[in-house]
């Protein structure tokens, strides 16, 4: 027979006020019941003033309060993380700013203090960041590192895979093999968001494609390579073709933007031009349609493009990749949407997993990938063959 509520809290009550301070996935395997159950009987019990709820455990009420921080004034150095969760994020990414946010909500939700840091452009900008918030306490990292070169991607982890408190990547999949394959992490499936774009093209009767992506982050890498294979292996793509969104779409500055692991896809349409006259390369190719890799650059991309003549989607059928602001456009653009808020909550539970005690530190690691969604908008339509 199932033990009623009270009941139930009734003892929890019994074993805090005996023991003190216990966490919740003891108490969880005591009462023989889910920690997501026990949590939110501590959660009621807190509100009621019947104990206290600290971070994964569970406090009398008479029990001594732990320092509190206090909020640094301007000016004023931080008053210290203890007990927060650091999350770092690249300076000027607003597409990881969305994946912030979701983190956020799941951690103020369960009352865990976050300590947000903004890594600058600056190479390597990440480390200095990263151990002071573990100087200052800090029990867990969220982070998505800038990478913006396959180098700079390396020499982050050895250091990486050496925090020493639980860690989850955000929105970044270390390379198989690495000192970061067995890290938890959750990003999105770009081969999936790719292949949308491409389908949702073909679909059309567009066979002539052109990708202005990105080659300054490991999901731009991710989106060209996709690119490359899956246009590549459609028979009904007749000619395809890779070139840099925008001139400052490299990999560089790094610490050896030389060996950035930018693709260079073989076969038909591989372009190396670091700068773009869309208009002129879809003469040149014959190409009717093209997919547009980041959002702002897409815009610009596609500004350029009624400037030249063409007119989207009349003349130019475009997908944008991203969904920052792909529909703030003068055409919306219909666009690619990786689930960016959605990654940041599902880090954030998987961090709240590990620092709860409910897994062992050597338990299994986590790879999760979530799939995108096409957000169609007007901006791609369907293609009238030229008349011979």
């Amino acid at each position: 027979m199932r033990e009623p509520v009270e009941l139930r809290r009734q003892r929890i009550l019994s074993v805090v006020e005996s023991r003190g301070a216990v966490k919740v996935s003891v108490l969880a395997a005591e009462l023989d019941v889910s920690v997501v159950t026990i949590r939110r009987d501590v959660e009621e019990l807190a509100q009621a003033g019947r104990l206290r709820r600290g971070h994964g455990v569970a406090r009398p009420v008479g029990e001594a309060q732990p320092p509190a921080t206090v909020p640094a004034s301007r000016g004023e150095e931080p008053a210290g993380e203890g007990g927060a969760v650091a999350l770092v994020v690249p300076e000027r990414h607003s597409y990881l700013y969305e994946t912030l946010h979701g983190a956020r909500s799941v951690l103020e939700e369960s009352g865990i203090r976050i300590a947000l840091h903004i890594a600058p452009l600056a190479a390597g900008a990440e480390r200095p960041l990263v151990e002071r918030a573990l100087a200052d306490g800090a029990c867990g990292l969220l982070i998505a590192p800038r990478w913006r070169n396959a180098r700079s991607e390396e020499l982050d982890y050895g250091w990486l895979a050496d925090v020493g408190v639980p860690t989850v990547l955000m929105e970044r999949r270390p390379r198989p093999g690495s000192a970061l394959h067995a890290l938890d992490s959750v990003c999105s499936d770009h081969w999936y968001g790719t292949r949308l774009a491409v389908e949702h093209l073909v679909s059309l009767g567009h066979r002539r494609i052109v990708l202005a992506a990105r080659d300054d982050s490991p999901t731009a890498r991710s989106i060209r390579a996709a690119f490359a294979e899956i246009a590549a292996a459609r028979a009904e793509v007749e000619d395809w073709s890779v070139v840099l969104s925008s001139p400052t779409a490299v990999p560089g500055p790094g610490p050896d933007s030389a060996a950035s692991g930018a693709v260079a896809p073989p076969g038909p349409g591989a372009d190396g031009r670091s700068g773009l006259d869309l208009a002129a390369l879809l003469r040149e190719r014959g190409a009717t349609a093209a997919v547009l890799h980041g959002d702002v650059d897409a815009l610009m991309l596609v500004q350029r493009l009624a400037e030249s003549g063409i007119e989207v989607p009349r003349d130019c059928s475009v997908v944008a990749y991203d969904d920052v602001v792909a529909a703030l456009g003068s055409t919306p653009l219909t666009a690619v949407a990786p689930p960016k808020t959605a990654i940041g909550r599902a880090a954030a539970e998987l961090l709240l997993h590990r620092l709860s005690g409910a897994v062992d530190a050597s338990g299994p690691v986590r790879r999760t990938e979530l799939l995108p969604t096409l957000k169609v908008r007007g901006s791609a339509q369907e293609r009238i063959p030229s008349a011979r």
